[in-house]
């Protein structure tokens, strides 16, 4: 079993000096599930932002135990580090990587994560794309269905009107 160094405070090194030793406590199996301090921490990131990705991304579900504790999958946290590439290593918005997620798919999104694909390039603008072209101008049958449509709720109005009491200052 592998073990991953911690500092413990409390424990003199061997030789009389005061400086803390390196404990090892044991390192989790790869398919072990992880802690949202474990994956925040691995991810250099603030647990507050995991739980907000929780909320933009729809693929990010964690299982929740008791006091809605979150622990995740191998596959969630390749899935939060390929966000995590695209959004601060590829400058990606939020909109922009759900666009790759809805697109791509989960599975990119993850293999971005463990390195084994690359994003495409951001090309990603703040407004809306124009339509592509105007819709053709209507013909005259369908012109002359529209208006009979709009004749008949004209007439509607009009004995509505006729119907409703109306409102006098006193």
């Amino acid at each position: 079993m592998t073990g991953m160094p911690i500092e413990d405070e409390d424990v003199s090194e061997p030789g009389g000096t005061d400086a803390p030793v390196r404990a090892l406590l044991p390192e989790k199996e790869p398919g072990a599930f992880r802690t949202i301090s474990e994956v925040a921490e691995d991810l250099d990131l603030p647990q507050h932002v995991l739980r907000f990705w929780e909320t933009r991304f729809t693929q990010v579900r964690p299982l929740k135990r008791g006091g809605n504790r979150r622990y995740y999958r191998p596959d969630d946290v390749d899935l939060l580090r390929g966000i995590r590439r695209l959004l601060y290593g590829q400058g990606y918005t939020i909109r922009g990587v759900q666009r790759i997620l809805r697109e791509r798919g989960m599975r990119f999104v993850q293999a971005v994560g463990r390195g084994e694909q690359v994003a495409p390039a951001f090309v990603e603008s703040d407004h809306e794309p124009e339509p592509e072209a105007a819709p053709p101008p209507l013909g005259r049958a369908d012109r002359a269905s529209l208006t009979a449509v709009l004749d008949e709720l004209r007439a509607c109005r009009r004995q509505l009107a006729r119907l409703t009491p109306t409102v006098t200052d006193d």
